[in-house]
């Protein structure tokens, strides 16, 4: 893939990701006013972490990518009507086994609290609210990875804006619930509803991508066929897909349990660091590597290994180009960011505190989460499944034993810092292994980017330090609008100085989508 169509691609998942998470900051500002760090926000975050960890697994994490190499192979080498009938194949199963998992996480959602949360044991009345929690938002399981399948066949056929725009849903469900139907509640039922409000948001999400193939012409019939070769195929892909694409989200996963034995308010803001560091990967890095992915696959079918070079390379270095200056100004702006987004109503300067250390030792890592995911993402497109597991269960080791080192004298900060260490061993071991899949990788061209793109990262956060520090005493919602936009612009100026190939087509991409903006 030419990098030209892989930003034109990719920058329409990136606008869809951009309205969705713009929402989710939305919902998460109205959650943190009206919930702030406290008991009821940590019970809703840590049960809420369940579904969204089997989801992550289930869902997009892994079913999209065991399904997309096999569809893309189907497209290629058999007729539509196979094509939609493995579809409808992979649809019906699914719904079976996902039916089964969530009457099962609802029954045993006990145990499952008492193991993920176990530091909640000393306070049962948190304890029980996070059960309850647990199982009225495990439905939202079923919904997420149905559109997991949907997502995979709307990006196969070259529909990248509708799935990325498609978990707005959940946002507008819990926007709408905490402004409308909060106020005349007491908080313990709020809390209960926003659980509520999850799962119709899940389903709004499926719904929208359920719509959205119908125009493509798949239409759903229940064909329940175990044998069938397709669906064989994509099961066994996706027993270690579970494990590999998302060994980020199995980190996070154990700093909940982590979390759990430090003060009120860790978890909490574990999830709101989080969710501010997921902004530029899921804009960017996941928005890339899903391009990617079935372009990389084509290519892996066809046996076409210098194609499938080319459209890695170009991912990583887009990557770099992207990330590199959100990780460091990250780093620079971080508190602010915190208490512009999230300090009022309940979420004091106590919750700014935590959340900021977290995201500055979470930034640490920005770089290594959005190289990880298109790396991954070219093993499946060979249908390599089993290198990725391995690799993901050594970076969970050193994951838990840095928690372990670093939880005491870093405290919150010391389990995003260990998720980073963690994600940065993943990209060297994937990075290395990958070479006995395309022998020579042709990196030369994304070390002298990814050099040039630091030394212009860092005038951009030094610069965006200034403004910020000049400006926040007089109005600090301008000041920090002035130390990001002037930042950025630093940004651009020196990477265009320095002739970074990546900053033209990026450029050119922005142009067209805010014409009153100068061209380069």
């Amino acid at each position: 893939m030419k990098d030209k169509e892989l930003i034109h691609q990719a920058s329409r998942a990136s606008v869809g990701t951009t309205i969705s998470r713009l929402l989710g900051y939305l919902r998460d500002m109205l959650v943190a006013f009206a919930f702030g760090a406290q008991n009821y926000a940590d019970a809703f975050y840590a049960a809420y972490r369940i579904p969204n960890l089997f989801r992550r697994l289930f869902g997009e994490g892994s079913m999209s990518s065991a399904f997309v190499p096999v569809l893309s192979e189907y497209c290629q080498t058999k007729s539509d009507e196979e094509t939609k009938n493995l579809v409808n194949v992979v649809l019906s199963a699914w719904l079976v086994l996902l039916i089964i998992l969530c009457l099962g996480g609802i029954t045993f959602s006990k145990q499952i609290v008492s193991l993920i949360a176990y530091g909640f044991k000393t306070d049962p009345e948190k304890l029980n609210l996070t059960i309850s929690l647990t199982q009225i938002m495990f439905p939202f399981i079923l919904f997420a990875a149905l559109a997991a399948i949907s997502l995979g066949v709307l990006n196969t056929f070259g529909e990248f804006f509708v799935p990325a725009v498609a978990p707005a849903s959940l946002s507008i469900a819990e926007i709408i619930f905490v402004l409308v139907v909060m106020p005349h509640l007491q908080l313990a039922q709020a809390i209960i509803g926003l659980g509520v409000a999850v799962v119709v948001g899940g389903a709004g999400q499926y719904f929208w991508q359920y719509l959205a193939m119908k125009k493509l012409g798949f239409r759903f019939r229940f064909s329940l066929q175990w044998s069938h070769p397709g669906l064989k195929k994509i099961f066994y892909l996706l027993i270690p897909v579970t494990l590999g694409l998302s060994v980020d989200q199995i980190n996070a996963f154990v700093d909940t349990i982590c979390a759990s034995f430090l003060s009120t308010g860790a978890i909490t803001a574990l999830y709101y660091s989080n969710r501010v560091m997921q902004l530029p990967l899921a804009i960017f890095a996941i928005a890339i590597s899903t391009v990617s992915l079935p372009a990389m696959s084509r290519s892996a079918a066809a046996n076409d290994l210098e194609a499938v070079r080319q459209t890695l390379n170009s991912g990583l270095r887009y990557v770099i180009f992207l990330l590199v200056p959100a990780s460091l100004g990250l780093m620079a702006l971080g508190k602010p960011i915190i208490q512009v987004l999230f300090q009022r109503g309940r979420f004091d300067q106590l919750a700014t505190d935590l959340s900021s250390s977290a995201l500055f030792f979470y930034s640490v890592g920005l770089l290594a989460f959005g190289l990880s995911k298109v790396l991954v993402s070219c093993f499946y497109a060979f249908q390599e499944t089993s290198r990725p597991v391995k690799l993901a269960v050594v970076c969970l080791l050193v994951n838990a034993t840095f928690n372990v080192l670093l939880m005491g004298p870093l405290g919150v900060g010391g389990l995003a810092l260990a998720s980073s260490i963690a994600s940065w061993l993943n990209v060297l071991l994937l990075g290395y292994y990958l070479r006995s899949k395309l022998g020579f990788l042709g990196l030369r061209r994304t070390f002298k980017t990814l050099a040039k793109v630091v030394l212009a990262a860092l005038v951009m956060a030094a610069g965006s330090l200034i403004l910020w520090e000049m400006l926040a005493r007089v109005n600090k919602y301008l000041a920090l609008l002035a130390a990001i936009g002037g930042g950025l612009g630093l940004y651009f100026r020196v990477a265009k100085i320095l002739k970074i190939d990546e900053h033209h087509q990026i450029s050119k991409r922005i142009t067209s989508y805010l014409p009153f903006i100068a061209g380069d």
